[in-house]
């Protein structure tokens, strides 16, 4: 039987090895030519169509809206005060100042914790608000602060002792909640108060001086409500004796800062006693009772008669006992006496 061969067999045959073969529409070449072309457009391969394709791109699209929401929880961690910022020193202002005594720089317990971050880092962030209340992070880079003015709040040594060794602050931000009110500036200090009761005691005059101080921004801040020690002893978690203590102090505190060498180093007790003796009124001298003018009486005789004549604080009398005095008599006496007072006067 004759036997033939195929079309298809005979071609594969006749080609030479170094023919191009144009493969037909469809073909699994023609498909792998146009990838290896696409691949060319910008060194990224397109989306070529097909199920693949397509659930790339759905997961590429899913991917960006995660980092989408991502950052956007991160903005609103930084503002609640939940994510920790790296911030320059030289960003951090300090606009309500410290509670400690004006030498805190140069005391022991500075220099300790200075020893401490350099050698082992901050281990706890500082409090700051940004200084333009609308402020918000931009979501594109949440974390990046660069430019941003912020106010100190608490932590004044450790931000200047970072900013002596020019390493940036580790920082979070304290709720905004009394920010423009009325009590922003007692808040502030409230915050400060906390923060140094809790992490290292005050000495009795530094803490009786912000005690004092705290009060007095509540009350400015309230002019028409008058604030009770018992309220305000509750509201900042201090006994109610503290209070009136700490008014006393904080409204003396010039006085006893220029009449105590070591006023850091004094207790309660001493302050109390200091206290007493600045506000001690001294007694005043009794006063002398007014003695009225002396009086002075003169007898003349005139024949068997006496005549008294007394003088007593400007007053003058005259006495005739057994004269009849007429008024030719008293004119004629009266200016015998006025032309010898205006001789000899009066001593």
């Amino acid at each position: 039987m004759k036997r033939t061969l195929s079309s298809s067999v005979l071609k594969k045959k006749s080609a030479r090895p170094d023919e191009n073969v144009s493969a037909a529409p469809g073909s699994g070449a023609s498909e792998q030519v146009h990838e290896d072309e696409a691949k060319l457009v910008g060194g990224v391969k397109p989306r070529l169509g097909g199920s693949g394709s397509a659930w790339k791109a759905g997961a590429l699209s899913d991917a960006s809206q995660m980092l989408h929401v991502e950052r956007a929880q991160v903005v609103e961690r930084i503002l609640a005060g939940r994510h920790e910022l790296q911030i320059d020193p030289s960003q951090i202002v300090d606009v309500i100042g410290s509670d400690r005594r004006e030498d805190w720089r140069d005391q022991e317990a500075f220099e300790k914790l200075k020893e401490s971050i350099e050698k082992n880092g901050q281990d706890t962030p500082i409090h700051v608000r940004p200084a333009d209340p609308d402020w918000r992070p931009d979501e594109r880079e949440p974390e990046n602060v660069e430019g941003v003015t912020f106010q100190l709040i608490v932590g004044r040594r450790r931000h200047a002792i970072l900013e002596a060794l020019g390493l940036p602050v580790r920082a979070i931000l304290v709720p905004q909640s009394h920010r423009g009110s009325r009590e922003e500036q007692f808040e502030m200090l409230f915050m400060r108060f906390r923060e140094n009761e809790e992490r290292e005691n005050l000495s009795a005059f530094e803490r009786l001086v912000s005690i004092g101080e705290m009060f007095e921004r509540l009350q400015d801040a309230k002019p028409d409500e008058k604030i009770t020690a018992t309220e305000f002893a509750k509201r900042v978690g201090v006994h109610n004796s503290a209070v009136s203590r700490g008014r006393a102090v904080y409204a003396a505190r010039g006085e006893i800062l220029h009449t105590c060498k070591d006023v850091y180093d004094l207790s309660h007790r001493d302050l109390e006693k200091i206290l007493g003796d600045l506000t001690k009124k001294p007694s005043k001298p009794a006063k002398k009772k007014s003695q009225s003018p002396k009086k002075l009486t003169v007898q003349r005789k005139i024949g068997s008669r006496k005549l008294s004549v007394t003088g007593q604080g400007g007053k003058l009398s005259v006495a005739a006992t057994g004269l009849t005095l007429d008024e030719d008599i008293l004119r004629g006496l009266s200016d015998v006496i006025a032309e010898y007072l205006e001789k000899h006067g009066s001593k």
